[in-house]
Formats: structure tokens, sequence, C-alpha cells
């Protein structure tokens, strides 16, 4: 059975507090709101993961809350701006059939690129705007044999996608 991959980046983060480090800067309204529409579509889509990696910050956690979908959860400090090496590694230690992971930019970006086997035509693929949505299957039994380039787009969406 192969195994389902849905990589999303958080949605919008504001800049509203100038005491707040990067790692704690929350949604935005528009990003609260964009969360909970990405979120909708997923289950209305029938994409719900049984598991999720998320990066521990402050932002890639209000989206994940707002995506209203219930998944053993893993919060991970290593995801937080992870290369798509990083994310790599932590998708192999994954156990679930669908793993959800919720991680930033550039990194979830590039592995998005990365694993799958040939780009969705989507015009806002390869700039991964904030909330953007990848599903895609991986041809393996375990997550462990999960290789670049081998992934097939099953949906790729963007808020504005999306009424």
């Amino acid at each position: 059975m192969p195994k389902r991959l849905i990589l999303m980046r958080h949605a919008k983060a504001g800049w509203d507090g100038p005491h707040l480090s990067d790692i704690e800067r929350p949604l935005n309204a528009r990003g609260r709101a964009d969360a909970a529409r990405i979120g909708a579509w997923l289950r209305q889509e029938g994409y719900l993961p049984d598991a999720v990696l998320c990066s521990a910050a402050t932002r890639t956690r209000e989206t994940l809350s707002r995506l209203g979908v219930e998944a053993e959860t893993e919060f991970l400090q290593s995801l937080y701006l992870a290369p798509e090496q990083v994310m790599l590694k932590a998708l192999k230690a994954a156990r679930a059939d669908t793993v959800l992971m919720l991680g930033h930019n550039p990194g979830i970006g590039l592995f998005a690129q990365d694993v799958v086997a040939e780009a969705p035509s989507h015009p806002k693929f390869r700039r991964y705007p904030t909330a953007a949505t990848l599903v895609c299957d991986l041809p393996v039994n375990d997550w462990a044999d999960a290789v670049p380039r081998s992934a097939q787009v099953v949906d790729f969406i963007v808020p504005r996608d999306l009424p």
C-alpha cells in the first residue's frame, strides 16, 4: 500500500510584536482564515492524516490547530526552518500511512519539489506560498524507503484557489 504525504507550509504569519522572536510569530487574520479553509478542503477531499510532523514554531502549531484535523502529532524543533534533507530524515522515521508535515519555506517548498517525480502544473507550486498544500503518494510500504523524485502528485492547492 503506498504511503500518502501531505506537505503544507504554515499559513500567513504576522510581525505584530517587536518583542517576539521569529519562532514565536503567530498567524495574522488572513492566516487564521486560510488555515481553516485549507482544513475544510482537506476534510472535504478526504485527505486526512493519521499522523502529523509539525515544526515547533507558533505559526505552524496555530496553523495545525485551525485545520480541524485529529491525528497523533509530534512537534519537532528540528523542523523549524529545516532544509529538505532534515524533512526527509524526519519522514523516514514516520510509522503512519498518511503523514501531514507542516513546515516553513524555503525548506518545505524545496522538499515538495524534490519529492515529486513530476511537479504539478500549478503556477504557484515553485513559490510555495503560505498555506500551500501538496498531497502526493509514495510507492513505498515503509517510510524508511522513501526517496526523492518518486512521489506521484494527487493534488496541490493554495488558499486563493478556494472560494
